[in-house]
């Protein structure tokens, strides 16, 4: 039969290393020691016992209490006689070196926040710090992924911050290098030309290069980072094939000094790109890859006619530049992508146009359509162009707004929604710089791009100016803030700043929207180095009354 269970008594005695069977009866000095331990218990346990154990606790805790004091006694004592050695230079030395210490903090914490937007110390903190504490950062949810039943709506409603090419951009020898000549100043970024020599690999090549000298060798050209290497190169690729549309366009872009220059490069690409153009469109059905090189000769012969337009708008044939840009949609209607509309309603504002104007606003501001500031600022304009020249503020505050005023202002407000930075420089309260290549569309960059452009035909309406200043800063009334939602478009993304600072140059002072308040370690180091300076100046002043102060 199976053994009983046993008694806890007789488990400790064979755990006490008795011998015998686990069967047999414990040895006697393990139960003789069994018995003695429940005497001690039950006698512990009587209330007399209890007692006296909490008499034991109250005079050791009595006895800490009256000996800490005593510690403490001695250590201010021994503090106050180190206090009474020390002169009124020492503490001049010390409140100067923590001012001092504490200004340097300061200066380097606003450096930081004005050039990165955050705390230098908030960002080690939580980035170093945190973790070696304990604490985890909460990783911010992984994005939904659409699925397949979801409308394209809520898709162009998500914000972003795509980098766009500039419709307007300048040319980099005629316009761009001459700033640099006269400035010294880089007007363009690593960033913003890095873009710029991927979009041109995209555009102006294709796989069947390799067919092709000419191309081959204007497949590296683009990838140079020296200008004077891509123009050596795009000579290389003239003397292959004199008919390499490519390279003309690379010179005219980077070695042509004048826009007359460019221009004449432009019309030799012209003439070459149309001959390729034809030679794809008769064979663009062979294979994959003579519609992949069909794609390419379109991409070019559709950058050459509008660079011309550019070129025609620029030397004052501006009747010219809309017809050729009014031809380029008409042949080329797939291509909206590249916002060549805002070529031309930039040149149609500078005919005064403004009929003609209405009526692209009409086919281009519609809400299916991404939107510029182009496109709502020039809305914004027309509309205060019917009224902006009997406009008053005071006039307006007596009898109230009439129906094209409140249109105006309405239009000004949605403007002032989707590009909050444009007004401040067509109002000339910031200055400009030269647009980059590319633009992020509701950021500083797109708005130094448009007011570049078109402050001129702000001041060509008399009061449109004055409408604009007495009207923008009432949108924000009517933004919720923080900015959760917007009011006619998506919120405003928070990733403009970070994406004008790699795109606009050093030396310009990037636009902020919103106003980032301080961090609170700024005020901080500011409050401690101005309370530290003021008592390095009482101890100067006052040596005696402060080493009393100290001592005291």
């Amino acid at each position: 039969p199976p053994p009983s269970r046993r008694a806890p008594a007789a488990v400790m005695a064979e755990s006490s290393g008795c011998a015998g069977s686990g069967r047999g009866p414990p040895c006697p000095g393990a139960a003789s020691a069994l018995r003695r331990w429940e005497q001690l218990r039950r006698r512990a346990a009587t209330p007399w016992a209890r007692g006296l154990l909490a008499v034991a606790a109250g005079l050791g805790l009595l006895y800490a209490v009256l000996r800490v004091p005593v510690r403490l006694r001695d250590g201010l004592a021994a503090v106050t006689v180190f206090l009474s050695t020390l002169t009124p230079k020492f503490y001049f030395a010390l409140t100067v070196t923590s001012s001092f210490i504490s200004g340097l903090i300061f200066v380097f914490e606003w450096w930081h926040f004005r050039k990165y937007g955050t705390s230098f110390i908030e960002q080690v903190s939580v980035s170093h710090l945190r973790p070696l504490i304990g604490g985890a950062e909460s990783s911010p949810p992984a994005p939904a992924a659409f699925t397949a039943g979801e409308s394209e709506t809520s898709r162009q409603n998500m914000p972003e911050c795509k980098v766009w090419r500039n419709p307007l951009n300048l040319f980099r020898g005629a316009e761009y290098s001459r700033y640099m000549w006269v400035t010294g100043k880089e007007p363009l970024t690593y960033y913003d030309m890095n873009l710029s020599a991927q979009d041109h690999q995209t555009f102006f090549t294709c796989d069947t290069d390799a067919l092709r000298p000419s191309d081959t060798v204007m497949q590296k050209a683009w990838r140079e980072r020296n200008p004077q290497a891509r123009i050596k190169a795009a000579y290389q690729a003239l003397e292959l094939n004199n008919d390499c549309a490519t390279a003309y366009v690379l010179l005219a872009e980077e070695e042509a000094t004048t826009i007359v220059d460019a221009e004449k490069y432009f019309k030799q690409a012209l003439k070459a790109g149309e001959m390729i153009y034809r030679k794809s469109q008769n064979c663009h059905s062979q294979s994959p890859q003579h519609e992949a090189q069909l794609r390419r000769d379109t991409n070019v012969l559709v950058y050459v006619k509008r660079r011309l337009a550019m070129c025609a708008r620029k030397l004052g044939r501006i009747r010219e530049a809309v017809k050729m840009m009014r031809d380029l949609m008409k042949e080329f209607p797939l291509l909206s992508m590249l916002n060549i509309h805002e070529n031309l309603l930039e040149a149609l504002l500078e005919l005064q146009a403004y009929a003609d104007v209405q009526a692209v606003l009409a086919k281009y501001d519609d809400i299916s359509l991404p939107k510029s500031a182009a496109i709502c600022y020039t809305a914004a304009l027309l509309k205060a162009r019917a009224v902006s020249e009997r406009f008053s503020p005071e006039t307006a505050s007596k009898r109230g707004l009439s129906t094209a005023e409140i249109n105006a202002v309405e239009a000004i407000h949605r403007a002032v929604e989707f590009n909050p930075h444009v007004p401040k420089y067509l109002l000339e309260m910031k200055s400009l710089v030269l647009p980059p290549e590319h633009i992020l569309k509701r950021g500083d960059s797109e708005a130094v791009a448009y007011a570049f452009f078109h402050l001129q035909h702000w001041k060509r309406i008399e009061g449109a100016l004055n409408l604009l200043h007495c009207t923008w800063e009432g949108t924000f009334r009517m933004i919720p803030y923080p900015l959760e939602k917007g009011h006619l478009f998506y919120p405003y993304p928070s990733c403009t700043e970070t994406a004008d600072r790699e795109l606009l140059p050093t030396f310009h002072e990037v636009s902020v929207y919103p106003q980032k308040e301080l961090p609170f370690f700024i005020h901080f180091t500011a409050g401690l180095c101005s309370f530290s300076a003021m008592l390095a100046l009482l101890t100067h002043q006052f040596p005696e009354l402060m080493v009393i102060f100290a001592k005291a």
